[in-house]
């Protein structure tokens, strides 16, 4: 791909955010159709809205919830394992994952990444496991929307896919191999957040192809009762209802889902817009030395949640001065993630190799996500490499 572009001032014409959210004209018509309505917590849209969802990554179920934290304790509990099993994850995510674990009575495993690809291998979930004798189940996440062979993970970790829970916060759009993330495990977690490729504001949802699994799901998510508020409350209805499981409170909203619904609409050609982006981004930043680019699969759909460059140490500033520089010149930036094992909390709740997690380690120190969201211009794309190249010359 060439991209053409004109001189400009590297400082940015207007802020250009990590990432903007936007809620468009049919997504405000629909959450005015609901306040209408009179009726605007869980309810028909929802309902309308999980099976859509469902129906668009190829799962039987749709569960939606007030979080992908949320729904991945839900799923962790529904695994029925014994309180202090063990579970092992990447330690390189967000934080929340490991608080769905510990939530859900559960410990924590880490397992380091590979230092390019920035997520386990199957040679270091082996060896994660051998050093604690097994697991009972493991989180696998698709880190920025880059696809792991979720089969050969599960296999690695020498449990089925009956035990794997997929944190897919990133992954919506991503396929492993021709299958869409969303079909292929025991349950997968997704995220509505602000930043997210489907964004709502907050919310997410949990797909499975078990029904037992998918009803547990569904009364856990709202303490546990039987019977939700629109189906006590609808006329002729009854107002009993049983409390058979421990719950949370973690329902999604009719106003949510009637967003959700419209955003999954043009879903598609917003996917189509951010691969347009990353690849105006690679035409940009392929020449520029001591800078690489994401790291593709070798099969697959990259979902481009996330575009995650890796600074090397030839670049003329640190990671953390070159976010300050961009900073300075009104250009967002993050860090996709600061490593379990460096968090206090999580030292003192996961089980962290002997060995340290050294692969997680390089990535922390070089990672960088630049601004991505498929409401960039093209010209928002020019003005951040620009301003790459600029500080990347300095001397």
């Amino acid at each position: 791909m060439t991209v053409q572009t004109s001189p400009r001032r590297v400082a940015a014409s207007r802020p250009i955010p990590f990432a903007r959210t936007v809620i468009g004209p049919e997504a405000r018509s629909a959450v005015a159709r609901v306040l209408e309505s009179g009726w605007v917590t869980t309810g028909q849209e929802v309902v309308e809205f999980e099976r859509e969802f469902a129906d668009y990554v190829g799962a039987s179920r749709g569960v939606a919830v007030s979080s992908c934290t949320a729904g991945l304790e839900l799923a962790l509990r529904g695994l029925g394992l014994a309180p202090g099993s063990r579970v092992l994850m990447s330690t390189n995510t967000f934080c929340g994952a490991a608080g769905a674990i510990t939530h859900a009575g559960l410990v924590p495993v880490l397992a380091d990444v590979d230092p390019w690809s920035a997520v386990p291998t199957e040679d270091l979930i082996r060896a994660a496991v051998r050093e604690v004798g097994g697991v009972s189940a493991m989180v696998v996440v698709h880190l920025g929307g880059r696809p792991v062979d979720v089969e050969a993970a599960a296999a690695a970790a020498g449990i089925g896919l009956d035990r794997v829970i997929e944190d897919a916060a990133h992954a919506l759009g991503t396929e492993v191999g021709s299958q869409r993330v969303g079909s292929i495990s025991r349950a997968t977690c997704f995220s509505f957040y602000a930043t997210k490729n489907l964004a709502i504001g907050e919310g997410g949802m949990v797909t499975t192809s078990d029904d037992d699994f998918a009803e547990t799901l569904v009364r856990t998510r709202l303490h546990g009762m039987s019977r939700d508020a629109w189906r006590r409350y609808t006329p002729g209805a009854s107002w009993r209802y049983d409390v058979a499981d421990d719950g949370l409170k973690a329902n999604l909203t009719d106003v949510q889902a009637a967003i959700g619904r419209a955003q999954l609409r043009r879903f598609d050609a917003d996917q189509a817009r951010r691969v347009e982006l990353a690849a105006r981004y690679d035409a940009q930043l392929a020449g520029l030395p001591s800078i690489s680019l994401p790291p593709r699969p070798v099969e697959g759909r990259h979902a481009w949640h996330l575009y995650a460059v890796r600074i090397q140490p030839g670049f003329p500033v640190s990671r953390d001065e070159l976010i300050d520089r961009l900073s300075a010149l009104g250009i967002g930036s993050s860090v996709h993630f600061i490593p379990l094992h460096r968090l206090t909390w999580h030292v003192n709740h996961c089980v962290v190799p002997a060995g340290g997690l050294p692969g997680a380690d390089r990535v922390f120190e070089g990672t960088l996500s630049l601004p991505f969201d498929q409401n960039m211009t093209d010209d928002d794309v020019d003005e951040v490499c620009a301003a790459l190249r600029q500080i990347g010359s300095a001397r």
